[in-house]
């Protein structure tokens, strides 16, 4: 699935994701200031999670809780030296809860995803607008 949007049409974009039943271990990808974190923030509102979001990066995991008493994780491993790292801090446990898990950097732990999860790749197009591709 591709889907092309701007900033304004974030939340549209989440919706098609999520109605895509994509795995829920999701992995994202792109580079730096691609929109990751403000993407995984819309998938979140999305699914019912009403308190503020926000990156990861010095935590390593945020959870949130949706309306329906969902649980989302939200990773970002880029701080990660090793995979023993992720580990140590239970990541295991997260992966296989069945819940929501919203992976930035996941390549630092790839030995550690579960085989059944789906991806998400966002670039920045030349306009300004966002592409994203879940496989």
């Amino acid at each position: 699935m591709k889907i092309e949007f701007n900033l304004d049409q974030i939340n549209k974009a989440a919706q098609k994701v999520i109605a895509g039943n994509p795995e829920k271990v999701i992995l994202f990808n792109g580079e730096m200031g691609a929109g990751k974190t403000t993407f995984i923030k819309a998938l979140c509102k999305n699914l019912g999670v009403e308190n503020p979001t926000s990156s990861p990066t010095f935590s390593l995991v945020n959870e949130y809780q949706t309306t329906s008493n969902q649980l989302v994780y939200h990773f970002d491993v880029y701080r990660l030296k090793n995979q023993t790292e992720a580990l140590d801090m239970g990541i295991d446990e997260y992966l296989y809860s069945g819940n929501w898990c919203f992976i930035e950097w996941a390549e630092k732990i790839s030995d550690l995803i579960p085989e059944k999860h789906s991806i998400i790749t966002i670039s920045i197009l030349n306009d300004g607008k966002r592409l994203i591709e879940l496989r």
